[in-house]
């Protein structure tokens, strides 16, 4: 099915409000502006502070300081979101104490914004200033293991077989190391809350979230507040994709606002700001790989070093993709962290394997020209038909299709096994690729399902659509699941009062929430059942649910197909105006656990490399994807689409520049940093292949989010190779490494 989005309308007209423009609840009560100052110091303690200018600006009401600020909770399991890593979470406005750059150390509150933003200018702030360390490369011998992790972290496993000995063994073998530099997350919709006073001082906020009940959840344990004084709203999400996971510091600013002056506020972040908190880690890997002449591998070995913060040990699964993809005898992985002076890290785009991923598949690629083999046909000489760390069957693999139909498509059979073989004009031309792999994850969730004597459903969970079309898949769902038109079915998300769902992450919302939408549905049929064996003279008083059919918005028996009964005459034959149900997914994890649960992705890539330049051109791209069943064919491809754009920046063009004499992040805009623009993005093909796994979920789909950029920087650097015969073992690979002998 290939539906466009039920919620486009509003947004390509304006309709849909996001986290910074929701008004006031009432004109006498008007919002007041909290614009955030940022420290100006790495590392250190704040000495004084002079609020005295600002405070004389016409129309500011009060300047926020760790001085001044209202009660906050004190220890930090206060701080814990539902997805905090172990360690100790910041806390704005806490104390004196400066962490990293760029931290909040003040809010400006005014009743315009631009008298808000003029009083930040004035604010004066004396440091006493310490030493901070905030460069991976200098500090690596400072490593350390992990020591409390994350909910959902699975550490390395442990070595399988003889590994190193093996290696030094091997009659082919390669060695590299492999870096990437850090990532800012910049969706278009910057960070913003704005927190709506009632009369009775319960606090209505619109954040820009990826879980309203993860913001309400922070907020409440935050500042001591019951829950039923508290709530979140994210019904629209300007992009996110890790960004959000977590609350971000001008929640906290603006709630803190709020509860000091009784008033409704908005704190709304600067572009640059967008740069002072999380970020996809810089880390820096080393892999190597032994393999007999006819390409069997005898040997993987995968060691990462990542940063994290001070406070706390963010960690991501960065090598185990190592220990999965490729069918290996000796395998030892190894993952470490090196604590900065920097912001904690987050998840970005596939997490962990945009990193982990491209660096096998890049050594992976180096090995085959080490044997003189085709990449494609060394891949899948060494294809898993199990987990081989611990010989768990896959829940369903596709992916030797996705190599079949994906090389098919790109004609990969007519490309010359030498480097610098193919050239037109200036460019030389070069074709590489790379696998994809993520988790195929489910969590628990609830929803509930409205019927209404209309004929009209309303489904309901606290789910999030970061814009990649929860709106309309749970529409979807629940219009198959019901037998109804499209139009007549509404979903509702994005509120902390409405029943319980994850945090929007992981690529896990359609199978989670989606399940529970799909259950309660069938919940509500049982339900109308009933009620249809009941009316006079029922045709259905005498046979099973089996026996019938819900279709065009109605129940009919599958032995007489023509005679429909319209939902709507079974609510009225029972005089009800509305029937409802709930339901709760809980995923079947003692099955689950029996099954090594993943999407699978091959991409091949076609570049043009101007060899006096060093620019490169990605001008051709297939993707083919196994993800499960898909639910809407439309919304799919336009994020695997996204993914492949992503990836094309993670491999040419991203990367936030660190001078660490100041500890800062220099290029903090869109100016200086670079993303994938119109002109970068030629022909992206996507092709999904037949799959459906009743495992992960109940609707037998996966997740599509993660699994598109995962393996095209790889494929990108692969071709560049091929095109050059120049390895780029750093990404983004920019013209200078390009040009590099």
């Amino acid at each position: 099915m290939a539906v466009s989005r039920v919620d486009g309308r509003d947004k390509v007209t304006g309709q849909a409000r996001y986290a910074a423009e929701h008004p006031a609840a009432h004109p006498a009560d008007p919002l007041l502006y909290g614009v955030v100052v940022s420290g100006a110091v790495t590392k250190g303690r704040i000495a004084s502070i002079d609020a005295a200018s600002a405070l004389a600006v016409p129309g500011v009401v009060d300047v926020i300081t760790h001085e001044n600020r209202p009660r906050l909770r004190s220890f930090d399991l206060f701080y814990k979101d539902m997805t905090a890593p172990g360690g100790s979470p910041f806390r704005p406005l806490y104390d004196d104490k400066i962490h990293s750059s760029g931290q909040p150390v003040a809010l400006v509150v005014a009743d315009t914004f631009e008298a808000a933003r003029h009083g930040a200018s004035l604010v004066h702030i004396a440091y006493e200033v310490e030493e901070h360390q905030t460069s991976l490369l200098q500090n690596m011998e400072h490593s350390h293991k992990p020591s409390r992790l994350k909910a959902g972290y699975t550490p390395p496993p442990e070595p399988k077989g003889f590994a190193d000995e093996m290696w030094d063994k091997a009659v082919v073998r390669i060695e590299g190391e492999y870096y990437s530099g850090v990532e800012h997350h910049n969706p278009l919709e910057m960070f913003a809350s704005t927190v709506v006073r009632g009369d009775d001082g319960h606090l209505t906020i619109y954040d820009k979230t990826q879980s309203s009940q993860n913001s309400r959840w922070y907020v409440s344990h935050v500042f001591g507040l019951s829950k039923d004084k508290v709530t979140v709203r994210n019904p629209y999400v300007g992009g996110a994709f890790g960004s959000g996971l977590r609350p971000q510091y001008q929640l906290a600013l603006a709630v803190m606002a709020a509860l000091k002056l009784e008033r409704s506020v908005r704190v709304v972040l600067t572009r640059q700001q967008m740069f002072s908190f999380g970020h996809r880690p810089e880390t820096i890997q080393r892999v190597r790989l032994g393999a007999r002449p006819d390409g069997t591998l005898t040997s993987i070995i995968h060691e990462a070093l990542a940063e994290t913060s001070r406070n706390e040990d963010y960690v991501e699964v960065v090598v185990n993709w190592s220990g999965q993809l490729y069918a290996c005898e000796h395998i030892r992985l190894g993952y470490k962290l090196v604590a900065l002076d920097r912001f904690s890290p987050m998840d970005m785009r596939a997490p962990g394997a945009a990193h982990g991923v491209h660096a096998l598949e890049v050594a992976m690629d180096e090995l085959s020209y080490e044997l003189k083999m085709d990449p494609l046909a060394l891949r899948l000489k060494n294809y898993a038909d199990i987990d081989p760390t611990d010989g768990l069957p896959y829940s369903t693999k596709e992916l030797r299709a996705c190599y079949e139909q994906g090389a098919q498509r790109f004609g990969w059979r007519q490309r010359p096994l030498e480097a610098r073989a193919m050239r037109e004009g200036h460019e030389l031309i070069g074709w590489g690729m790379a696998t994809g792999m993520w988790d195929a994850m489910q969590m628990f969730a609830r929803a509930s399902a409205v019927l209404h004597a209309n004929g009209n459903l309303v489904v309901s969970s606290a789910a999030t659509d970061i814009g990649t079309g929860t709106y309309t898949a749970m529409c979807i769902i629940a219009a198959d699941a019901m037998g109804m038109p499209l139009e007549r079915v509404r979903f509702q998300l994005g509120d902390s009062t409405l029943p319980v769902a994850p945090v929007e992450g992981g690529s896990s919302h359609v199978a989670t929430v989606g399940s529970a939408v799909q259950g309660v549905c069938d919940k509500l049929k049982k339900s109308l059942f009933k009620l249809a064996r009941k009316m006079p003279d029922s045709p259905f008083a005498k046979v099973r649910i089996e026996d019938v059919d819900f279709v065009a918005g109605g129940l009919r028996l599958r032995a007489q197909p023509v005679h429909i009964v319209p939902l709507q005459a079974i609510l009225a034959s029972d005089g009800a105006e509305r029937l409802e149900e709930k339901y709760m997914m809980l995923p079947n994890m003692l099955k689950q656990q029996k099954y090594l649960r993943a999407t699978h992705s091959a991409v091949f890539v076609e570049v043009r490399v101007d060899e006096a330049f060093g620019t490169v051109r990605v001008t051709r791209v297939v993707s083919a994807i196994a993800a499960g069943r898909i639910i809407n064919a439309k919304a799919a491809r336009s994020q695997i689409v996204g993914g492949v754009v992503w990836g094309i920046g993670q491999a040419l063009h991203e990367e936030t520049q660190s001078d660490d004499r100041l500890g800062r992040f220099m290029n903090h805009n869109l100016g200086e940093y670079h993303v994938s623009v119109n002109a970068d993005i030629h022909d992206i093909d996507v092709l999904f292949v037949e799959e459906d796994d009743r495992i992960v979920s109940r609707l037998g789909a996966k997740g599509v989010g993660e699994i598109g950029q995962v393996g095209v920087a790889a494929a990108v650097c692969n071709a560049i190779y091929h095109a050059t015969g120049r390895r780029v073992r750093s990404t983004p690979m920019t013209p200078d490494k390009v040009m590099a002998p």
